[in-house]
């Protein structure tokens, strides 16, 4: 590395651009105050340039510092996911492992993680399903499901353990220029089909609940329950939609035609959560867990976050 450039000072940096102070970096990274601000002195220094506007409160990243940041926490990433692969797992004692994974994450979290899976698992027969979330927290119920990623209900669930992941707020999306041409996502509501998740999934309902709060009341006319059927009607320009930054980055090979911007309305975000059965309860579900926070950190947010960076503190991996 360069020389004054440090691992501490890079997960100081990125503390310090989470949480706009010196005090919520200390408290994130566990170091005192006159440490933080210590290492970045040093790392600027090292690096000839101000990362931070040290006179505004909260602090703002400079331009520098905007552009530093993303090859930063690609570094800590790759770093992370280093450690999680050589340490993390030691699967092998186990016979039986009933997976389930939420299929937001089909495209690019599953496989990395089942080859992780494989790999600690040398005697163990392994089975995993991939659905949506109500479906699979259904299998968690009926016990024939050992572990699972999916969307938290928000309910206590009894003989099963909860283990927060991800916050995965919602976001506003319609084909691209539309909000241009309307003037604004509110004029859009207004003037296109409202495009409905199926509301027997915990997303539909999640959503459906949250606009009659809002006090919006849009015609049922489209109830999709396939999401890349939905975001595919919402590319076509035949309605808006409100899904996710997972449910966007899925819909990948859609992106030259989709445009996502800020809810035009109160904000609100789903938590997506391992779920253990009892039996289940000891540092399995821990070290998976770690696993797949970082994998989404690393396969997931990072790419997020360089498309839509006003995501930046919304989308995030939640603390253990």
């Amino acid at each position: 590395m360069l020389k004054g450039v440090t691992l501490r000072g890079l997960e100081v940096f990125e503390a310090l651009a989470a949480t706009g102070s010196v005090a919520g970096a200390a408290e994130a990274t566990g170091l005192s105050q006159p440490a933080v601000s210590q290492q970045m002195r040093n790392l600027e220094t090292a690096l000839g340039t101000d990362l931070v506007d040290h006179g505004r409160r909260p602090m703002m990243l400079t331009p520098a510092g905007r552009s530093f940041l993303v090859r930063a926490q690609a570094v800590l990433a790759q770093l992370r996911m280093a450690q999680t692969e050589l340490t993390v797992m030691d699967l092998s004692h186990l016979s039986v492992l009933n997976l389930g994974v939420i299929d937001d994450f089909d495209n690019d979290l599953t496989p990395r993680l089942v080859t992780m899976l494989a790999e600690s698992m040398t005697r163990c027969r392994f089975k995993l399903i991939t659905a949506p979330s109500h479906e699979i927290t259904a299998a968690m119920r009926d016990l024939s499901l050992h572990l699972a990623v999916a969307a938290s209900g928000g309910g206590v669930e009894e003989g099963i353990t909860e283990y927060p992941l991800v916050r995965d707020p919602f976001i506003f999306v319609a084909s691209r220029g539309t909000v241009a041409a309307h003037g604004s996502a509110e004029a859009v509501m207004q003037a296109l089909p409202f495009l409905r998740y199926d509301r027997d999934q915990f997303i539909g309902r999640q959503i459906e609940a949250h606009m009659t709060r809002q006090g919006y009341n849009f015609p049922a006319r489209f109830e999709i329950g396939a999401h890349l059927s939905l975001m595919t009607l919402a590319a076509r320009g035949v309605g808006w939609a409100i899904t996710t930054p997972l449910g966007y980055m899925r819909a990948a090979r859609l992106h030259g035609e989709l445009e996502a911007h800020p809810l035009p309305m109160q904000p609100f975000a789903r938590t997506i959560a391992l779920f253990a059965g009892a039996d289940w309860a000891d540092d399995v579900p821990r070290d998976v867990a770690r696993m797949v926070r970082t994998l989404v950190d690393e396969l997931v947010i990072a790419p997020a976050l360089v498309q839509l960076p006003w995501l930046e503190g919304e989308l995030r991996v939640l603390p253990v």
